[in-house]
């Protein structure tokens, strides 16, 4: 039993049909995207984009471009969904395209990072505000409870995904139906006080005064939106469990981000009736604020909305990174052991117990605030996992079409959608980077050339401990799993 890096060599010890059920169907594909994509900012920081814009019209339009390029991505992908559809999102498109190296950096940092970082994050946000009604005479929450509170979620998160795929999509189901049911009672709060004439219609009256000029402000607005509409692409990586993967992705897509768009800009247009500028920008819950002035005995909706947020964000989070884990595992680009799935329950718990240790280990020396900032520095850091790979993963798009026209293609893209996507992507890393250079961008590409050392000494030399064969055959058998299929 091989447990090292094999360099992408597939044992064939897998018995017949032990592979991931295919379960998601489109209500849940659309509930999976829609529920990655609604997180907490939406209802706790959104005024990022009015910060860097200076006017609510502005932030409006921002707000409807973010939406507009998240679905012109989402078709890209789609294509490539439909050319590879396989587990894995941007690293099986870039490992199928460009080769092993430059998708083992994506896998380097998104599975070493990226997805426990975020379920880290998520997890301890969750703890504080959970907790926060029951210290209310303290000036914090002890962070001794907020701690063990996460690591708590986090563990329960890994028991229901590592139990039932059915039950992990049940509670993103659950999770997503309360996210649009509490963003539709924000919009239509927002137009009963309008109809009521209560609305602060000033700062739609002028809407874009003070609208900034500056190019780089306007790139890091588009981050702060962007930031909000993360995860268009989660579907992807679960594609593998996915009913008519080749109907199902496109449909879910195109329900979904319009969906959310939507919703994110009819929910700004609420936060401005009810609240001045000054209490937008000064505000740390912003639908809090919110509710307290129009829900009245009824605001405790908010706090309930935001939890049940993070809660289905933290899941769909480990839920999709999980599958990265084992896509790569499959190919020899983590030990094969996270490659395998359980034998009755068919889920890959090796992978989920993978990106939970990590998650664990981030939480109980770090703190909610501290995990936020590194996150947030990646995904505006030009050399990161965020634009850098989206605009190198539709490259991929352009690339198959003039090297491999013959490639079956049952869905299709008008060829100006990926290149505008690219011009896009570029714009989005070296706008800020030309504008306000930071320390945090050669620290990312520090951290990639380290996995550059990593490629070479664990997957192509294969340097690895030769006792890692024995603990994994141990722990195979104590989790009961085993290889997959050969999947095609």
């Amino acid at each position: 039993m091989d447990s090292g890096k094999d360099g992408g060599h597939r044992d064939g010890a897998a018995g017949p049909g032990l592979t991931l059920h295919r379960q998601i169907g489109l209500g849940s594909a659309v509930s999976l995207v829609t529920g990655c994509m609604v997180g907490s900012g939406i209802f706790m920081s959104p005024q990022g984009v009015l910060v860097y814009m200076g006017s609510p019209g502005a932030s409006l339009v921002v707000w409807a471009l973010c939406g507009f390029l998240a679905m012109l991505g989402a078709l890209c992908y789609a294509e490539l969904g439909a050319l590879f559809p396989e587990a894995g999102g941007e690293y099986a498109y870039i490992l199928r395209t460009f080769g092993s190296l430059p998708a083992f950096l994506v896998i380097y940092m998104f599975v070493l990072v990226g997805r426990p970082a975020g379920v880290a994050a998520l997890s301890l946000s969750l703890a504080e505000y959970a907790l926060a009604p029951f210290y209310l005479g303290c000036h914090s929450v002890p962070q001794a409870m907020v701690k063990s509170v996460a690591a708590s979620c986090i563990l329960l998160l890994t028991l229901a995904n590592s139990w039932s795929s059915r039950l992990a999509t049940t509670l993103t189901n659950v999770c997503s139906a309360a996210k649009v049911f509490s963003l539709l009672v924000i919009v239509a709060g927002g137009a009963m006080v309008l109809g009521q004439g209560r609305g602060r219609t000033e700062a739609l009256l002028f809407a874009f005064h003070n609208t900034t000029q500056q190019a780089g402000r306007v790139g890091m607005a588009f981050y702060q939106g962007l930031w909000s509409f993360d995860g268009w692409n989660s579907i992807h990586y679960v594609v593998e469990e996915l009913r008519s993967p080749r109907r199902n992705l496109v449909l879910a897509l195109t329900v979904a981000i319009p969906l959310v768009t939507s919703l994110y800009v009819l929910v700004n247009v609420s936060y401005f009736l009810v609240l001045s500028p000054r209490e937008i920008l000064s505000s740390e819950a912003l639908a809090v604020s919110w509710g307290n002035q129009v829900l009245g005995s009824w605001a405790w909706l908010i706090p309930v909305a935001v939890a049940l947020s993070m809660l289905g964000s933290a899941n769909v989070v480990f839920f999709s990174g999980s599958r990265v884990c084992y896509a790569a595992a499959r190919q020899g680009h983590m030990p094969r052991l996270m490659s395998m799935v359980h034998v009755r329950h068919l889920t890959p718990a090796p992978a989920l117990m993978f990106t939970a240790a990590v998650a664990l280990v981030l939480v109980i020396p770090g703190d909610f605030r501290t995990i936020v900032n590194f996150l947030r520095q990646v995904k505006l850091s030009p050399s990161s996992v965020s634009w850098l790979t989206y605009g190198a993963t539709i490259s991929c798009l352009l690339y198959l079409r003039i090297k491999m026209k013959s490639l079956p293609r049952t869905y299709k893209v008008p060829t100006f959608i990926p290149a505008v996507m690219i011009l896009a992507a570029l714009c989005l890393v070296l706008v800020p980077i030309i504008d306000h250079p930071r320390i945090e961008f050669l620290y990312v590409f520090l951290f990639l050339l380290s996995g550059c050392l990593a490629y070479f000494l664990f997957v192509y030399f294969q340097c690895y401990p030769q006792c890692l064969q024995i603990a994994a055959l141990h722990l195979q058998l104590l989790l009961e799993v085993a290889p997959t299929t050969e999947h095609h």
